[in-house]
């Protein structure tokens, strides 16, 4: 069963107005990585969703299958990661 902790495949919590999550997304999109994308200004629960996972309220907060997460990473951690 997939959860927010522990995904069946990378979830990223942004929003389009986030530098940082543009950038995030288009490393994945390059890349060619299949995600799930929660958009927290559509989604009324995202921002309450990604604090949990972080604890921060800092975003991008990308969730991989294996339970780890990245918050605001940079273009060669979130790389390095995948």
């Amino acid at each position: 069963m997939s959860t927010d902790t522990a995904p069946d495949r990378i979830l990223m919590f942004g929003a389009e107005w986030c530098r940082d999550c543009r950038r995030s997304k288009a490393l994945l999109d390059r890349e060619g990585v299949a995600y799930d994308y929660v958009d927290l200004e559509a989604a009324a629960d995202g921002a309450d969703r990604a604090y949990a996972i972080s604890g921060r309220t800092q975003i991008p907060v990308v969730v991989f299958p294996d339970g780890s997460h990245l918050v605001e990473p940079t273009d060669a951690e979130l790389s390095a990661k995948l």
